[in-house]
Formats: C-alpha cells, structure tokens, sequence
C-alpha cells in the first residue's frame, strides 16, 4: 500500500453544443486560491496542491505546442465568475479546473471527473480513464454531471473538473501531498486532453 501502479465550437450561452474537433488553447483553472483555502486536513490545503498540479500541466502542454491560459499563478482568491471571464475570452480552447476532495466519512476516496455538457462528457471520460488507468490503488468513482458547478455552467466551450483524490483520506492525503503524484495527475490530464484533440 502506498505505491502507486504504474501502467507502462464555442457554445452559445444556452450552453447549446458546437461539436469542435480542433482547438487550440487550454484555460487550466487551480481551483481556490487566496482566503479559500479549499480542502484542508493536518496542514495540507488544497488551493496549493491545485496551483501545482495546474503549473505541472501547463508545463507538459506547452511542450506539446499548446497555447495555455492560467486562471491564477499565485496563492490569490477568484471568484467563481472571474474565472469564467478569463476562459470565455478564447473561442478555441477547453477549460480543465483541477481540484482535489474531502467528505466527512474519512474513508471516501478515489478520482472522479465533472463535466456540464455531451462535449464535456467526452473530455472528461478520456481524462478519468487516463488517470485511473495509471492510478490503480484508489476508487474509479467515475465521471458525473456537474451542472451545478459555476465553473463549468458559466464557461462557453467545453469544460470539465478533475477531482484527483481525497484530502481527508488519511492514506490518500499522504500521496496527494507527494510531487510524484500530482506530476502523474497532470500527466494523465494531458493525455485525456491529446485524445480529445
């Protein structure tokens, strides 16, 4: 236990659909940030392991000639519709938010992914399958609808919200606190995106 497996057109404000086979941008969002620390349990918060995640990204789809937008880059608070503000001023893009979770019931854990639309469906099917092809020792607690989500409700282009494990899962906590694991997530993030392109 501990180790981790390894495996070698924008819409209208209806959020009714264009199917886009091309894009060329990627708003990556670190969820929280600043006075909203997120998830936090025994000193790990996680707006940090969110901007990291997000930075580790950036950095393997720039190297693939994506052109990527960060929402933030430092510890500082956005709200939930400036977030959206910042993605909806590209066209050819899709919007990635990077989380990771908490539940009262300290022994919930595993990775799902949240998408609002068909398209969205799409992406956020080849990134959980990506993710828990790699990350075996935890749930696949699947992709869901997250409508509810400002993120996703509020971005006109296809959307979806990774959450990559639990923080208050004691032994989860103890690898998403580790630089190794977060690199995997944005690794297998990046994929899911590549086959979407």
């Amino acid at each position: 236990m501990g180790l981790l497996i390894l495996a070698a057109s924008p819409l209208t404000p209806l959020r009714a659909e264009v199917s886009k086979e091309r894009f060329d941008t990627v708003v990556i969002d670190a969820g929280h940030g600043g006075k909203d620390d997120g998830a936090k349990r025994y000193g790990v918060k996680e707006k940090d392991l969110n901007l990291d995640t997000a930075k580790r990204l950036e950095k393997i789809l720039k190297r693939r000639g994506f052109h990527v937008v960060m929402t933030r880059r430092t510890d500082r608070f956005l709200h939930l519709q400036e977030r959206a503000k910042i993605a909806n001023r590209y066209q050819d893009a899709v919007f990635i938010s990077i989380h990771y979770n908490a539940h009262p019931d300290t022994s919930v854990k595993g990775i799902e992914t949240f998408y609002a639309t068909m398209e969205g469906r799409k992406l956020a099917s080849g990134i959980q399958n990506h993710l828990t092809k790699r990350i075996r020792q935890t749930r696949n607690r699947g992709i869901k609808s997250g409508k509810q989500y400002a993120v996703l409700n509020k971005t006109r282009m296809v959307s979806v919200l990774v959450e990559g494990g639990f923080i208050s899962n004691s032994w989860e906590r103890s690898r998403l606190n580790g630089a190794w694991y977060r690199q995997i997530v944005a690794e297998q993030i990046a994929k899911g995106i590549l086959i979407h392109k």
